[in-house]
């Protein structure tokens, strides 16, 4: 008789076996095939994958001066699989000048893949950055008392002056997103974080090299892999010349000392950028190192934003620097000539609306009127121009070509300079009108034509304007970067841009700047050194009104174009003029006079009380509602 309970125990015991089998095989696919902990570890300890990480590319201005270099720095790095029982922690705590409590959380951030999500402990893992030449030495002598730790000499960036922080930018740790943008980048790499450091990284940065060294059973250093044959040598990064000259920079910076602001200068046969000045700034020492985390967060919580470069975020009204633009345009579409006249009694007044102006003579022309400033010549122009279905049947055709005029003068859009963060300012169309009024006229947008309204502007599209007028009627892209050693700026900074105005619009435009200078409300700038033309701009607030003022020099064969916006400067001759003046002064002349330098102690002493709140400043305010489905659907509609 068989025995069936010994049967089924045979077929549970080699079912048992059968699956201990399948599961020791599966293991050892696993840990053999798809698993390379081993091969890691095997590599690990035969070799030492060693980052030589190449010098950052210089930075010089466009006279050749150093601006920004590289010095020395050393970074402690580890490798959490060679860490041994024998390390001495408190030894290596001492020599490093750090606490347990510090070298405990260090270690548990560095194995944390929520932090380090690039984590192996197979790999160096940055444990300290930027040691300074004392604590390098100090921890070298000692270093063979510490398995696992590992020095990487790097290189950090200096400045040889205090200036230009916002185009220079600076340099610090890689975030997660960098990492994640980029496989260039591991955990504890450096990259431009603001400025031409950043818009200019790939440039400065050059390419890693990597050293293969072979070590022993005890983890010492043996030698290179095949005497070197699969080292590859870092390449340095590439140098810049900007088109910043220096002391034009310091200048500029000094005179708008305890001023919001900014300055703007422009070669208008090149479009490069002689200076660019963002007001309040600060030094790019203190973003250097250890200290940049502090120093970051002491600036960002500064109510006056030295962060913000006003030059380029900064979005404003033009006031009456937009005047220019308009003559243009109102020439060039026949809507005036040079010898229209219309009346201005203190003003533009038209079926109950009344638009101020300072006293001048009246009715007045065109030339007469840039010279003046006048309001009422540009609201009658605009209104006419607006009102004249014969020649675009309808207001919203009239609206739009008018907003395609500005549009072709650089505004309303972002210009393109290599610099991040720049804004786009605002120019409305009909559609905007539309969204924002719904039944609308030219008189609920007649101050638009004196540059206030919906009207928004950067600096930089101010002093482009400049430029533009300059070259009767055409620029090129803004740019701060002249040169790369070995390499090529791209080509967009070599294109010409024409507006849509006539060269001839432009010459009796320029009739008009020349004038306020000989005579009208510029004359301060005046000069028998060369011929300067300029308009000023006084740009209503709801404080005091701001100071501004856009020119250039010489009249023929111009050398400079210069926009100076002083928040809450009042009157354009206030401080826009005399600024803008003495930048003139010492870029063509190389230096300023006696007189000037007494002008400029003068300008700096003079400090604006601002009354800071934890508000918004006039450069950050957010735009209406109306403006922002403005901003989208020309984004949509633009080419």
């Amino acid at each position: 008789m068989r025995d069936y309970n010994l049967e089924k125990r045979r077929y549970v015991i080699g079912g048992v076996a059968i699956v201990i089998v399948v599961i020791y095989i599966i293991r050892l696919f696993t840990l053999q095939i798809t698993s390379d902990d081993y091969r890691k570890s095997a590599d690990s300890n035969a070799f030492l994958k060693k980052v030589e990480f190449p010098s950052r590319g210089i930075i010089t201005d466009r006279k050749g001066r150093l601006l920004v270099y590289n010095q020395p720095a050393y970074d402690i790095m580890v490798v959490m699989n060679e860490q041994k029982d024998r390390l001495d922690t408190m030894e290596l705590c001492r020599t490093l000048n750090i606490t347990k409590d510090f070298f405990i959380k260090r270690m548990a951030e560095i194995k944390d893949r929520n932090k380090n999500p690039g984590y192996s402990r197979f790999t160096q893992q940055l444990f300290m950055s930027q040691l300074t030449d004392k604590e390098f030495s100090a921890f070298q002598e000692k270093l063979f008392r510490f398995p696992g730790f590992y020095i990487q000499r790097r290189t950090v960036r200096q400045y040889k002056y205090s200036n230009a922080a916002h185009v220079l930018g600076d340099v610090a740790e890689v975030s997660q997103s960098d990492i994640e943008d980029d496989d260039y980048y591991q955990p504890g790499d450096y990259i431009g974080k603001l400025g031409i450091e950043r818009s200019y990284e790939k440039e400065l940065r050059g390419q890693k090299g990597i050293q293969l060294l072979l070590r022993d059973a005890h983890g010492r250093i043996k030698g290179h892999y095949q005497n070197g044959k699969y080292d590859t040598k870092p390449q340095p990064g590439k140098d810049l010349q900007l088109s910043i000259d220096i002391e034009l920079q310091a200048l500029g910076e000094r005179l708008m000392e305890g001023k919001l602001g900014a300055i703007v200068a422009i070669e208008p046969s090149t479009g490069e950028i002689l200076c660019m000045v963002s007001s309040p700034t600060y030094d790019p020492h203190t973003m250097i190192g250890k200290m940049r985390g502090k120093a970051q967060k002491a600036l960002g919580e500064d109510p006056a934003h030295p962060l913000l470069n006003r030059s380029i975020m900064g979005q404003y009204p033009p006031g009456s620097t937009f005047k220019t633009g308009q003559a243009a345009m109102l020439l060039s579409e026949g809507i005036v000539t040079p010898q229209t006249m219309y009346p201005c009694h203190r003003g533009f007044s038209f079926q109950g609306l009344h638009l101020g102006c300072h006293g001048h003579g009246s009715p007045i022309n065109l030339v007469p009127s840039l010279s003046t400033s006048c309001n009422g010549y540009y609201c009658w122009g605009l209104y006419y121009m607006l009102s004249n279905k014969a020649k675009y049947g309808s207001l919203d055709n009239a609206m739009n070509t008018w907003r395609d005029y500005m549009v072709s003068m650089g505004f309303g859009y972002k210009l393109g300079v290599d610099l991040p963060g720049e804004k786009r300012g605002l120019i409305p169309n009909a559609e905007f009108y539309n969204n924002a009024f719904g039944d609308w006229g030219p008189l609920s947008v007649i101050s638009i034509s004196i540059g206030q309204g919906e009207v928004n502007l950067t600096p930089l599209q101010i002093a482009n304007l400049g430029a533009t007028i300059a070259n009767r009627g055409f620029f090129y892209t803004p740019h701060v970067v002249r040169r790369i050693k070995g390499g090529q700026l791209d080509k967009k900074y070599k294109e010409r841009h024409y507006t849509k105005a006539t060269k001839e619009a432009y010459e009796y435009v320029v009739q008009g700047m020349r004038s306020s200078v000989l005579g009208g409300t510029c004359h301060h700038a005046n000069t028998s050194m060369y011929a300067l033309c300029g308009k000023t701009g006084t740009a209503q607030n709801r404080g005091r009104d701001h100071s501004v003022f856009m020119g250039f020099a010489p009249m023929e064969s111009p050398k400079i174009a210069v926009a100076v916006y002083v928040e809450n400067g009042g009157f354009g001759a206030t401080f826009g003029v005399p600024i803008g003046a003495l930048i003139i002064e010492q870029y063509i002349n190389g230096k300023l006079s006696d007189g000037s330098k007494a002008r400029a102690n003068s300008l700096q002493s003079q400090h604006l009380s601002y009354g800071f709140k934890k508000e918004t400043p006039a450069s950050e305010k957010p735009k209406t509602d109306a403006a922002k489905k403005d901003s989208v659907k020309t984004a949509k509609t633009k080419k």
